[in-house]
Order: structure tokens, then C-alpha cells, then sequence
């Protein structure tokens, strides 16, 4: 194995969102973790996975359904994000598995609300931002979304974009161009 090789967890959370400012008393939390897992040694993606969240705090409104797909009445019934952080772990190997975002949104959010739930932080510490590789690479100015980063890469959109699931497939195949062209940075290496 190379040094760019091993196994990769690519994250994509959606979170409760607003038009404007949340309802008073509400926070944005986590309703749905898309994790795809990437072999750099294979060069393929081999799982994709979803983990539907039901939120403590905050309700979806009609604007985060437009914009998600994703209903009260099915985030209502996920599991807990006690839950979800635990099978995050156990079933993926968060704690000792590199994994990676599209920017630094997805890890804050864990972040916040791990500790206002008092929740263990379920990943570990080899974590890399892809948005800020995928900039470096292509020698861009300005940091792109996901989607426009596909159109540049010349790579399709597949499935709902800002759907957990179908946005990690998406970075995950980013990654894979980035891993080909030589420019993913080594496993453990931070970025």
C-alpha cells in the first residue's frame, strides 16, 4: 500500500435549516449523515451509506425540505444523534479512520453538537477538508461548491444534490479524481 492508500469515510450531513433565522428556541442539528466509504488503494467507491436523524431541538421547516427532500414525518422517525455517532463508530470505524468533507461545515456541525448533546465526537483527528484540496489542485481562487466543483472536474452530479447520501457519493468520486491526479494528500496527513 501506498501512502495515499487505505480505506477513506467521505461525510455529508444535512442539518434543520431556515429561510431566515431559526424559530426561537431552535438550533440547526443534524437530520441526515450520508457516508460513503472510498478504497484509495482500489480506486473505487465500495459503500454508501445513510443514517436518517430525528432532531431534539428544531423542526424541518418547508424551506429545508425544498432545499433536502427530507420531511419532518421522516426525520421523525431516525434514530437519536447519541445513536447515530455510535453506529458512525462502530459500524465505520470513525475513531481510527481517516475521513473527509466538503469544507469545514460537516466537521463544525459534529462538533457543536456533540458537545450540546454531550455526545463523544465520534471521528478521529486524520481528517482532510476536499474543498480546500480540490482548490489547491485546480489552482483556484475561490473555494467552489460541490456541484460546480463536478462541472470542473467533468465529472456528472448523481443523484439529489444536498442529500447526505447522494452529496458524499459525489465528493467521494472528487477525492477519487483528486487521489488520480496524484494531488489527495497522504492518509493522516491534516488539511
Amino acid at each position: 500500500m501506498d501512502s495515499f492508500g487505505g480505506l477513506l469515510n467521505v461525510v455529508d450531513v444535512e442539518a434543520t435549516c431556515w429561510e431566515g433565522q431559526p424559530p426561537p428556541g431552535a438550533v440547526s442539528e443534524i437530520i441526515e449523515i450520508g457516508l460513503t466509504v472510498v478504497d484509495l488503494d482500489k480506486a473505487e467507491r465500495v459503500g454508501k451509506h445513510r443514517f436518517v436523524v430525528a432532531p431534539a431541538r428544531s423542526t424541518v421547516s418547508a424551506f429545508c425540505t425544498e432545499l433536502t427532500g427530507l420531511t419532518q414525518e421522516e426525520v421523525a422517525a431516525g434514530i437519536g444523534f447519541a445513536e447515530a455517532c455510535r453506529l458512525l463508530a462502530a459500524r465505520h470505524g470513525a475513531g481510527e479512520r481517516p475521513w473527509a468533507s466538503w469544507g469545514d461545515y460537516d466537521r463544525h456541525q459534529f462538533t457543536r453538537q456533540c458537545a450540546a448533546a454531550d455526545v463523544p465526537y465520534p471521528f478521529g483527528h486524520r481528517y482532510t477538508n476536499a474543498k480546500a484540496v480540490f482548490t489547491r489542485a485546480h489552482g483556484l481562487r475561490k473555494r467552489p461548491g460541490m456541484a460546480q466543483a463536478l462541472r470542473i472536474a467533468g465529472l456528472p452530479l448523481e443523484g439529489r444534490h444536498h442529500r447526505g447520501e447522494d452529496d458524499a457519493w459525489n465528493i467521494a468520486a472528487l477525492v477519487l479524481d483528486l487521489a488520480g491526479r496524484r494531488a489527495w494528500p497522504a492518509v493522516g496527513a491534516e488539511t
